[in-house]
């Protein structure tokens, strides 16, 4: 290993969300995460932090800065790994109100996947560990 080549051992995202509290509900209870920390300045929410396993996401409050109803989440996707059952995972989601933008499928490499968006629209694929 070079040591100054990056060798990643977690990977955070942050979002920017309309509603910060309704977005921790979403991922709480369609995709199971927990509440690790919430943030408030003046007793508005700005952020939420949540944690499921070695997965955290930071959803942030959106300033409306960059523009109301901008596109989020166009041109990524992010990636979740897991040892649990897609197929029980995608259940779950379905029955606690999330939509899934494809089923479950196997992919020619082994993995099982579903994608689906958050409310906000950012793109999620849930997969199993890729078989050795």
């Amino acid at each position: 290993m070079n040591e100054t080549t990056l060798v990643g051992r977690e990977l955070s995202v942050s979002l920017t969300v309309a509603d910060p509290e309704a977005s921790a509900v979403w991922y709480q209870k369609v995709l199971g995460f927990a509440v690790r920390q919430r943030f408030e300045r003046e007793g508005t929410l700005m952020a939420v932090s949540l944690r499921s396993g070695q997965v955290s996401i930071l959803v942030t409050r959106d300033d409306g800065a960059r523009g109301e109803g901008r596109a989020k989440g166009e041109g990524f996707s992010i990636q979740i790994t897991t040892d649990a059952d897609i197929d029980a995972v995608a259940a779950h989601v379905r029955a606690h109100g999330g939509v899934l933008d494809s089923e479950p499928e196997t992919f020619r490499w082994g993995q099982r996947a579903f994608r689906l968006r958050d409310p906000d629209g950012f793109k999620f694929t849930i997969s199993s560990v890729r078989p050795e």
